[in-house]
């Protein structure tokens, strides 16, 4: 009896399994963006989808992600931080496009270097391979629709060059200052596109994405970019081309969104996010694609490796 209960739950599993993988090969076949909503995305360069990922698909993610905290090792990780304001690009930062690496709050730390909040509500984010290496980011960032969308947008051999989980802590997750997605990824074409989803709501409150509509359609501002450069020394780091430009507050507008909404972002639009005051934490998963068919610039912070180069979408 034991033996055909165990048979059992596991054609159970099995079929939960097959019928999960068939309803999304059905959705991805029904799936398409429309005229309207490619013209949208032009005219201003984003796109928000309301609903495009299923609210208990993202409560998985975000187990997921608990899982993977509970392995943080402190002798394997320094206690590095991540700042848009107060920059350390440090060779953990540099080395972690093919990892999964941790990185910290600034306001996670007293004036000596204590941590004054327990690790989970510490961290900044954890980047950026987790769609190669981790199997449920994955899946979530290869459904096929993704891939649709990345080419209905004009993009030729869509590959996924990196991913972060942004766990925008109560209370003292930080501002991530007006920026451009280029700046960083840089291709010739420039061809990176952004993919966006809230785990938890988001609103003004908790630190949601602002965006300047339309901004895309001028370049890069100041063709400003980040990239690889040497020190005196011979040493691997990196530096801007040059200085950001001043940006009007009241230019931005503020995408205020529920779970699962799939927010799509052109390289080249200026966004930011607030700093979170509140009492809640506003945590997402983003990656970025590029076109593979396209030159990638060896100057670019991130590198494919031979361990990882760029998947598929």
């Amino acid at each position: 009896f034991r033996f055909s209960l165990q048979r059992i739950l596991l054609m159970l599993r099995g079929l939960r399994t097959t019928l999960r993988r068939a309803s999304s090969a059905a959705l991805c076949r029904q799936f398409s963006l429309s005229a309207a909503q490619i013209q949208q995305f032009h005219q201003d360069g984003y796109l928000v989808i309301p609903d495009f990922y299923p609210a208990e698909q993202c409560a998985q993610l975000q187990t997921a992600c608990a899982r993977i905290v509970q392995r943080f090792d402190p002798a394997q990780h320094p206690l590095s931080v991540f700042s848009t304001v107060n920059h350390d690009w440090n060779d953990y930062f540099l080395n972690s496009g093919d990892k999964i690496r941790f990185f910290f709050e600034e306001g996670a730390f007293d004036k000596e270097g204590n941590m004054t909040v327990p690790l989970e509500k510490g961290i900044n984010k954890i980047g950026h391979a987790l769609h190669a290496l981790e199997p449920d980011f994955k899946a979530f960032s290869h459904d096929q629709r993704n891939r649709k969308i990345a080419l209905a947008l004009g993009q030729k051999q869509p590959v996924v060059a990196q991913s972060m989980y942004i766990f925008k802590q109560p209370g003292i997750g930080g501002v991530v200052v007006p920026h451009q997605d280029s700046t960083f990824l840089h291709t010739q074409p420039m061809t990176t596109l952004g993919f966006w989803v809230p785990l938890q709501d988001c609103t003004q409150e908790n630190g949601c994405l602002w965006a300047i509509p339309g901004s895309h359609k001028t370049g890069l501002v100041n063709g400003r970019r980040m990239v690889r450069a040497h020190d005196a020394q011979g040493r691997v780091q990196v530096e801007f081309t040059a200085p950001p430009s001043p940006t009007n507050d009241a230019d931005f507008v503020p995408l205020e969104m529920g779970v699962g909404t799939l927010v799509l972002i052109h390289g080249q639009v200026v966004h930011k996010s607030n700093a979170n005051h509140s009492a809640k934490s506003r945590h997402a998963y983003t990656w970025h694609v590029i076109d593979g068919a396209y030159d990638y610039d060896a100057k670019n912070w991130l590198q494919p490796t031979p361990s990882l180069p760029f998947p598929a979408l």
